[in-house]
């Protein structure tokens, strides 16, 4: 089985400072670091070390040709991550010192994908596949229909959340992921929370999986100490994805992805802070 990852890859410029900014306020970082980042490419990190086979479809401009190296050496597939003139997308990460953070998005190349850039990549998926995706690229309702055609799991992390993005791809969505604040703004939007399974995440009050007709199965948070909340969510995702595409049922693969986020959640940065298989194995025996 493989999980296909039609995402974002984002290079983080990430600022410690002493609490997020409010308006026209200036404030100076304690410290500064660059790192791989992106939704679509912490996800795709998360799943290749918590052992999934997992291939990228995105893209970078020239300078973000790191980034595409850097995936690959956490194991990703990256044939399917071009390089174009459009540069790479960037986010300003701002963290305080209670972990919390603020983002502010640039998506550049993310944006550049095309239709025959997603066929292709899907030219031999099948019914024993999952496609990833988040609102951070261009083509996602295009590939979410493509899957679903051909049989796939597709898993779509409504984030950042754009009510219009989800109508377009919420049809063709096997579980649907948001975090409270997502899934308020789309009961908001659309009345009532759709009738699909979804997944609730609730930072440190642990996540709810949700099943029309059924029990909702509740996975309470491992409790840690933080030092970096980026790419919390990302990783939860990426874990799950990789559990399930092992034959994991809900409930074991939830509680893998809680505890490589717990893991996460005490590293700094996003990608490079993903705990192996291994990790969350001696993790678990722990607890």
């Amino acid at each position: 089985m493989t999980l296909y990852n039609l995402g974002s890859i984002n290079i983080d410029h990430v600022y410690r400072v002493p609490h997020l900014p409010a308006p026209g306020e200036t404030l100076e970082a304690a410290s500064y670091t660059m790192g791989l980042g992106g939704k679509g490419a912490n996800q795709s990190v998360a799943a290749a070390r918590a052992g999934a086979r997992i291939l990228h479809i995105g893209a970078v401009g020239n300078e973000g040709r790191w980034a595409r190296e850097a995936m690959a050496g956490y194991g990703v597939d990256v044939t399917h991550v071009a390089e174009g003139a459009e540069p790479t997308g960037h986010a300003i990460i701002n963290v305080d010192a209670g972990a919390e953070n603020s983002i502010v998005l640039y998506p550049g190349a993310n944006r550049s994908l095309t239709e025959a850039t997603v066929a292709t990549a899907l030219g031999t998926a099948g019914p024993r596949d999952t496609l990833l995706l988040q609102n951070e690229t261009s083509m996602q309702a295009g590939a979410a229909q493509l899957a679903a055609a051909r049989g796939l799991r597709v898993i779509y992390s409504a984030a950042p959340f754009d009510l219009a993005a989800v109508r377009a791809v919420l049809p063709h969505t096997s579980l649907l992921v948001m975090n409270e604040g997502e899934a308020a703004q789309l009961r908001a939007g659309l009345g009532a929370l759709p009738d699909v399974p979804m997944i609730v995440t609730k930072g440190a009050d642990g996540a709810e999986w949700l099943t029309p007709g059924a029990t909702t199965l509740t996975m309470p948070a491992f409790r840690v100490t933080p030092l970096d909340t980026t790419g919390a969510g990302d990783c939860f995702i990426g874990t799950l994805a990789a559990a399930l595409d092992a034959g994991l049922a809900p409930d074991q693969a939830m509680r893998r992805a809680a505890a490589a986020s717990a893991i996460q959640v005490t590293r700094a940065g996003a990608a490079q802070a993903m705990p192996t298989a291994a990790e969350v194995d001696a993790f678990l025996a722990a607890r």
